[in-house]
C-alpha cells in the first residue's frame, strides 16, 4: 500500500485521483480549500490547504509529517483559473494570483514534504498544453499559461536535483471537463486521472512532460 498525497482532491481531477488511488488499495491525503470531500472512505485523510496562503501550507505539511506516513507519490493538482477569458492583456493582479498557487505556494508545499518522501517517489505537477511554448497559438489568459510554464520549470529543475531519488514529472491531463474545464471539454475526470494514475504507477525518465504516456513538447 503506496501513501498518495494529492492536492485539490474535493473535486474534478483531484477527485478522480483519490478515487482511483483508493480503488488500488492506496493510503490517500487529500486537501482542499474546505478541507473537505464528498468522498468518504477510511483509507483518505482530508486536509485544509489553501496554497496561496503561507501559514495554511504550514499547518498542513505539519499534519501530514505528524501523521508518521512516509510518501510515495505526490500529485500537485490544485489550481485557480480567473475565468477571463479573450483577454491577453498580463494584468499583475491576476498574474500575482495565480504564480501564488502554481507556483510559490506549489514549491513551498512541495520543499516541506520532499523531505518525508521515500526513496523511489515520484513528484507529478499537473501543467496544461498552456504552459507549452510549442503549443502558445493564441495570447489569451496570460495568468494561466505563464504560471504553468513557471510550473514546468520547477518541474525540470526538481529533476536535476533529485536525480536518482525522486522522479518528478509535468503532466497535460488534456482538455478536462471540470469547473476549470468546462462543459465543453472532451475528457472526463476519470479518463484523465487513468492516464495520471498510470504514469505515477510507472518510472519514467524524469524530468519530462508527459500526456497519455507520450512526451509532450515544452
Amino acid at each position: 500500500m503506496k501513501t498518495i498525497v494529492i492536492t485539490g482532491a474535493g473535486r474534478g481531477i483531484g477527485r478522480a485521483l483519490a478515487e482511483r488511488f483508493l480503488e488500488n488499495g492506496d493510503f490517500v491525503i487529500g486537501t482542499s480549500t474546505s478541507g473537505v470531500s464528498p468522498i468518504e472512505h477510511e483509507r483518505l485523510l482530508m486536509l485544509q490547504l489553501d496554497l496561496a496562503n503561507p501559514k495554511s501550507i504550514e499547518a498542513c505539511t505539519k499534519a501530514i509529517i505528524d501523521s508518521g506516513k512516509k510518501i510515495d507519490v505526490l500529485i500537485n493538482n490544485a489550481g485557480i483559473w480567473s475565468g477571463i477569458e479573450g483577454d491577453p492583456i498580463i494584468r499583475l493582479d491576476l498574474l500575482r494570483k495565480t504564480l501564488e498557487v502554481y507556483l510559490f505556494g506549489t514549491i513551498d508545499f512541495t520543499e516541506r514534504l520532499i523531505l518525508v518522501m521515500n526513496k523511489g517517489g515520484h513528484i507529478l505537477n499537473i501543467s496544461s498544453s498552456s504552459g507549452s511554448m510549442g503549443h502558445t497559438y493564441h495570447s489569451d489568459y496570460p495568468d494561466y499559461k505563464i504560471s504553468k510554464a513557471a510550473l514546468n520549470m520547477v518541474t525540470r529543475c526538481l529533476a536535476l536535483r533529485l536525480d536518482g531519488k525522486i522522479i518528478v514529472s509535468s503532466v497535460h491531463p488534456g482538455w478536462v471537463k471540470t469547473d476549470m474545464g468546462g462543459a465543453d471539454a472532451d475528457i472526463e475526470p476519470e479518463e484523465a486521472a487513468e492516464d495520471i494514475f498510470t504514469l505515477a504507477n510507472s518510472r519514467p525518465e524524469t524530468g519530462q512532460f508527459w500526456f497519455k504516456g507520450e512526451k509532450f513538447p515544452w
